[in-house]
């Protein structure tokens, strides 16, 4: 019998490989975890600039409405207080996110949820939109023309690469719509962002299990199948069979960080720029989401990227002819012997961090049954 030298070989140490490795290393099991990148953590890794937890890869704000979930991330760090409420820029006008009641008002000069309703009611009582087609029908039923024009057709079609009327209608469906006054974007009953950053989630999550970085499975990928019982496989799916049934397709991103000498730069963390011809999406200011009093500040700008070729895949791109790809290596991927994928690469979805720690938890206990 040929004794391998660990239980689990888990690929990539983002959110749910750390996960489960550290399930895994509760029970006693032996892990080992690889990732091609210098740093642990996948794409919630945090950098410390200026004395700030600068979100390398984008803001990560972490909400959900399952108890066991939030106590979960809770005992490896104290979670702040943040609630998400961000700011849209329209050429210099600035709206409330999510579309509420203060949105409303600055639009329109509408005072309660009644005459914000007729309003919407009346500018899309002419477009006879039953069952939409598209992101763009979907959005002029919710929310009408004024809205869709100014805060959410550019934005979208910077983010996506594509006209909203090429977009599948179920994106917009995310997006909340209120007649209160209230702008927590999350419906969500916990929220928040981890008191010194989100490295201590990675570290808890990883403590007592053997990491090694700056290595790449497919260097070597006949060794590191040789040395575990088992493989976690959290990278592309795609890119695991060779692309053989060709590439799935994936939005991504580029970020410029900037460290400016003085205390606030924009007053909130979150703002989205909604015109088309700003051609970043997002700036983000890192130290409001820790509430904090540092003398300098730190922003990033986050431009939407087509190609992902040297750039970190974020937004699968969840139309029929990808789905139709993916279907095929998921029949690849059942018949692969041990060998378990999770994470949103390998799964091909798009997760919120409750969602990829939820899938690893339940992946971890299947397999310890």
């Amino acid at each position: 019998m040929n004794i391998k030298e660990y239980d689990y070989l888990i690929v990539g140490s983002g959110l749910f490989g750390a996960t489960f490795a550290h399930e895994m290393t509760k029970a006693g099991k032996k892990c080992l975890v690889i990732d091609k990148r210098d740093h642990a953590g996948g794409n919630i890794h945090c950098k410390k600039i200026e004395d700030i937890n600068v979100h390398w890869y984008g803001a990560h704000i972490f909400h959900t409405n399952d108890k066991s979930l939030w106590d979960y991330v809770n005992q490896f760090t104290e979670f702040n207080r943040y609630t998400n409420s961000p700011i849209a820029n329209y050429k210099g006008e600035l709206y409330n996110l999510p579309f509420n009641m203060n949105t409303f008002y600055k639009l329109w000069g509408t005072k309660t949820p009644e005459e914000a309703k007729e309003k919407i009611a009346k500018q899309i009582e002419h477009l006879k939109i039953t069952e939409p087609k598209n992101l763009e029908e979907q959005a002029l039923k919710l929310v009408g023309p004024d809205i869709y024009e100014k805060l959410i057709k550019h934005y979208t079609e910077k983010q996506w690469g594509k006209s909203a009327t090429e977009l599948p209608a179920f994106i917009i469906k995310r997006l909340p719509v209120r007649f209160t006054y209230d702008n927590n974007y999350f419906n969500d009953k916990y929220q928040g962002i981890p008191i010194g950053g989100y490295n201590k989630i990675v570290e808890g999550l990883l403590k007592g299990c053997e990491v090694k970085l700056n290595t790449d499975f497919f260097a070597d990928r006949n060794y590191w199948k040789g040395i575990a019982n088992k493989i976690v496989f959290t990278g592309k799916i795609d890119h695991y069979f060779d692309n053989c049934y060709g590439e799935l397709e994936y939005r991504s991103l580029k970020f410029e960080v900037e460290i400016h000498d003085t205390e606030n730069f924009q007053g909130n963390a979150v703002m989205n720029f909604t015109d088309a011809e700003t051609p970043f999406n997002r700036v983000y200011e890192h130290k409001h989401f820790e509430f904090g009093t540092q003398s300098k500040t730190v922003i990033t700008r986050e431009y939407p990227l087509k190609d992902v070729k040297n750039a970190e895949p974020y937004y699968p791109v969840n139309d029929e002819r990808n789905m139709a790809i993916l279907k095929q290596y998921q029949l690849l991927a059942e018949k692969e012997e041990n060998v378990i994928f999770g994470g949103r690469l390998a799964e091909y979805r798009y997760y919120d961090m409750h969602q990829v720690i939820a899938s690893a938890l339940i992946k971890s206990k299947t397999e310890l049954k």
